[in-house]
């Protein structure tokens, strides 16, 4: 039995011996500033958030593996029993196992632990494969991508890029040089599966993309486009999405499902001056709009974020790096319902040294009380980013 053990040990040392292995870990601080969830309450929240990341990647010759856990800290008793807090608690990745620990209190804190990303495969020079919790990525848009119906960004968060994983498995076929396909089996929290498939390739005048999503309560066929302007380097990119759910709430009231069918795409453009100014610019159109409570009633929908509650919707960001050490950003989006608001996201980031950078930002919703963002206060928070 020891012979065994000791064969079995030398031939994990030598695999690893000849792995490539590589850790990182972040510690991302913030003390926020919060209005309350529901817009008729008033309440403003002072509380921190703490998030400890760890990152390690594993790749041996045409074979890969990476793991990111975190380890998340709130601090601030009144956010702790708000219903702003349970709802925030309430929200996971829609898998068929939990991705976060239950929560462990002390004190006016609260703790616990969160799979982000879990997964390996193999790719060579044709293949890619990837199988468990993963970042499906879909459509072209900087703000918004209404192709992607299995983790899209949330350009209201306050970390848009932050989106729970999908338990998946990926497979990208590399055609030629310039096409790829793509077919992605995910599974939901009820078990069922969710089928897509990516056809993408280099035309005259740009990359062109074919996508299509089903689920039992969903359909979906989408495009996708990016294109240079002439010698302008200025880069255009249009992605669209005609949805089918069947599984549509129609209100807090009324659990009663309907379908609903509409199209939703963007068109957008980016460009990035000599001064090291990048100027993004982008716009949402909508077919069919959603209320309030609509949104409230389908919480656990696959399309909740293709619900909209405008018609129309124009972005703009602009980021400037200042000097060596200051850069500032910011993004603004106009939703021009019958009320028109805004949404203003200004950031200010000071990078320290090549391990510490610390920001000062703000979340600014403005317009009537009974309009899209009007509706909700503004948010400002400081952040503190330590990475090794």
């Amino acid at each position: 039995m020891q012979v065994e053990r000791l064969l079995v040990g030398l031939f994990l040392f030598s695999a690893l011996s000849q792995a490539d292995l590589e850790h990182t870990v972040t510690n991302t601080n913030f003390t926020i500033s919060q209005p309350a969830v529901d817009p008729r309450d008033d309440t403003q929240y002072l509380y921190n958030y703490n998030r400890t990341r760890i990152r390690s990647d594993y790749t041996q010759g045409d074979y890969f593996m990476t793991f990111i856990g975190d380890g998340v800290n709130y601090l601030g008793h009144e956010y702790l029993i708000s219903s702003s807090f349970a709802y925030l608690s309430s929200q996971d990745a829609d898998t068929p196992f939990k991705t976060q620990s239950r929560a462990y209190d002390y004190y006016e804190g609260q703790l616990n632990f969160k799979l982000y990303r879990l997964y390996g495969g193999y790719e060579d020079g044709d293949n890619r494969v990837a199988v468990g919790l993963q970042n499906i990525t879909m459509g072209v848009g900087r703000f918004w991508n209404p192709t992607n119906l299995f983790n899209p960004r949330n350009p209201y968060a306050l970390e848009p890029d932050e989106v729970f994983g999908v338990a998946a498995v990926s497979y990208v076929r590399h055609i030629n040089a310039t096409t790829d396909l793509r077919v992605v089996v995910s599974q939901r929290a009820d078990r069922s599966l969710k089928y897509a498939a990516t056809l993408k390739g280099l035309l005259d005048y740009g990359d062109a993309a074919l996508d299509v999503i089903y689920s039992d309560d969903t359909v979906m066929f989408g495009y996708e486009l990016e294109a240079n302007l002439a010698e302008t380097g200025i880069e255009l990119r249009s992605e669209g999405a005609y949805i089918v759910n069947s599984a549509v709430a129609g209100g807090v009231s009324s659990a009663e499902a309907e379908e609903s069918a509409f199209f939703q795409g963007i068109v957008g453009a980016d460009y990035g001056f000599e001064n090291g100014a990048t100027l993004i610019i982008e716009a949402l159109y909508s077919s069919e709009t959603f209320s309030y409570e609509q949104l409230l009633a389908n919480l656990g929908s696959e399309i909740l974020p293709n619900m909209v509650l405008s018609n129309f919707y124009a972005a703009m960001s602009m980021s400037y790096t200042l000097n060596l050490f200051l850069d500032g950003s910011v993004s603004y989006i106009e939703s021009f319902n019958e009320e028109h608001s805004r949404f203003i996201s200004p950031l200010l980031s000071y990078t320290i040294d090549d391990y510490n950078t610390m920001s000062i930002g703000a979340l600014i919703q403005s317009g009537s009380n009974s309009s899209e963002f009007g509706m909700f206060d503004n948010s400002y928070y400081l952040r503190y980013e330590l990475s090794f």
